[in-house]
């Protein structure tokens, strides 16, 4: 395949088919960090596939992530899974997939695996119900591939250093349809390419020159890739033609394996990451992301028309979510109403009472902050060591709420004995922690206020709507053309799409079937 098809934009056909018993490929579209909101503002801009799915799907426009910790790895564990992150095992979202025993495949970097998975996945039921079904699950980040499918071993792929790669908890090699479409070393040839916006300069309202975007330099276009290949190859992940070579990729899988060829129903995701590294740089309010959303509409233009054609448009169904949105850049809010937006660390707070435990029971990370958890992870060698955990932790509480920027601090009990229907942030803490996790505060922020992670980015993770509301959109045979209003969540998902194909779930779930969304059968 060539680099211009690879990268290619082109205008979206849809052909006539004739309609089938069920679908032959079931597309799962998660957007990394894709706020609902974009879609109204850009709307008129989307000719591509975004606004094919806007103009004839089941739109739910008051969708969410239903749990506290708002970033990748746990948001993408509820997408298939129909449950929320304390019943998948996956709170946390650097350790969601990493394993050390599981080694990548061709390249360096840190081996991954779903082994803190807990429970199926919505593969898992149409295996059962369909043994010849196979999935394909593909993304610029592993956590992003490797949880849509759960422990499923099928042909799961990301994006490192230049190439795409798995490790060996799925094979012991690539196939040769991975080594041919790295051998064309795209990431590499890009060296220099420049990101400039696609639609003319009045297109976009938003300012070009926002001084706290892009840790203060780079923040106006054009955007040049590094000189050096290998720098570029590493630097795409920050501009939008890295989605358009996941997609690409991603047809190449298609092909390669005859997904939809064998009279099953097979299984393709694809999570898109671009938005989410364009929105950590740029922020929700940029040009930058403007420009990249209308880009994604284009790319997903060319990807469903090339899938159309090979399946006809009644032979795929298409699923369109996020796995979380993002707050504002605090300068941003500053300059906008908000002047109590600020970015907030607790490391003075964990270094001090770490340092005094390492006094009185030797040198260990005794506690350790995650994301608004703070965990122990080791409270019977406190206790061996004469130390009082819980007078620890209350102390640790009470220096927490004094802390500029803080809302509240709830400890584990008290989520257990707080009213989960009246109070959203308590109930999307409770869907984040399991009980035996080691959690022993969660720490909850102001409105406009983010955790600072060292970078001044903008950020997520928080259990508030501007982190948790996504879109959610059912597009093909099986569902109804229309808007919906009611409040549904991404645990909705699979058990929805189980509905459609009469597939049976593996264990209890904590989503339902949106039967509003589904065309009534003959």
């Amino acid at each position: 395949m060539r680099i211009a098809t690879l990268l290619a934009v082109a205008g979206l056909g849809l052909p006539h088919s004739s309609p089938a018993a069920r679908p032959r490929l079931v597309v799962v579209i998660t957007v990394d960090q894709l706020r609902p909101d974009y879609l109204e503002r850009f709307r008129p801009q989307l000719i591509g596939g975004l606004g094919l799915l806007l103009r004839g799907g089941a739109v739910f426009t008051d969708a969410f992530q239903d749990h506290a910790v708002t970033e990748t790895a746990p948001g993408h564990s509820t997408i298939l899974s129909g449950r929320v992150p304390a019943h998948t095992g996956i709170i946390r979202n650097l350790a969601g997939v990493q394993d050390s025993s599981a080694p990548l495949l061709g390249v360096r970097g840190p081996g991954a695996s779903p082994a803190r998975f807990r429970g199926t996945a919505f593969f898992d039921w149409l295996h059962a119900a369909q043994p010849a079904a196979r999935a394909l699950s593909v993304s610029r980040k592993d956590r992003a591939a490797i949880l849509q499918l759960g422990r499923a071993k099928q042909q799961v792929y990301w994006y490192q250093a230049g190439s795409f790669t798995t490790s060996r908890y799925y094979a012991d090699s690539l196939p040769g349809w991975v080594r041919a479409f790295n051998a064309q070393r795209v990431p590499f040839k890009l060296a220099g390419a420049i990101w400039t916006p696609l639609l003319p300069a009045a297109d976009y309202p938003e300012p070009d020159s926002e001084p706290y975007e892009h840790a203060g330099h780079d923040f106006t276009f054009p955007h040049r890739l590094p000189m050096d290949s290998a720098q570029a190859a590493d630097t795409l992940i920050d501009v939008p033609t890295m989605d358009s070579l996941t997609l690409a990729f991603a047809l190449a899988g298609v092909r390669a394996l005859g997904l939809g060829g064998r009279g099953a129903t097979d299984l393709l995701a694809v999570s898109l990451s671009t938005t989410d590294a364009v929105g950590h740089l740029y922020g929700p309010e940029s040009r930058e992301i403007h420009d990249q959303v209308v880009r994604l509409d284009r790319y997903l233009g060319w990807f469903l028309g090339q899938l159309f054609v090979r399946y006809g448009a009644g032979g795929v169904t298409i699923v369109l979510t996020a796995d979380h949105g993002v707050t504002p850049y605090p300068e941003w809010a500053r300059a906008h109403g908000h002047p109590e937006a600020r970015r907030v660390s607790l490391d003075s707070v964990l270094r001090d009472v770490n340092r005094e435990l390492d006094e009185r029971a030797g040198g260990a990370d005794w506690l350790v902050f995650d994301t608004g958890m703070l965990l122990a992870p080791d409270r019977a060698k406190l206790a061996a060591a004469g130390v009082n955990a819980d007078s620890v932790i209350a102390a640790v509480a009470a220096r927490v709420r004094a802390v500029p920027g803080v809302a509240r601090v709830q400890s584990f009990a008290e989520l257990a004995r707080a009213d989960t229907l009246g109070d959203p942030v308590t109930r999307r803490w409770r869907h984040q922690v399991p009980e035996g996790a080691g959690v022993e505060l969660v720490v909850t922020l102001k409105p406009y206020s983010v955790w600072s992670h060292g970078a001044p980015i903008a950020e997520h993770g928080q259990p508030t709507d501007f982190d948790a509301h996504v879109p959610l959109i059912f597009w093909g045979k099986g569902f109804q053309r229309e808007e919906y209003g009611g409040r549904v969540r991404t645990v909705d998902i699979a058990p929805t799409l189980a509905r459609l194909l009469d597939l049976t779930p593996g264990e209890p779930l904590d989503g339902r079937p949106l039967a509003d969304a589904l065309a009534p059968r003959n």
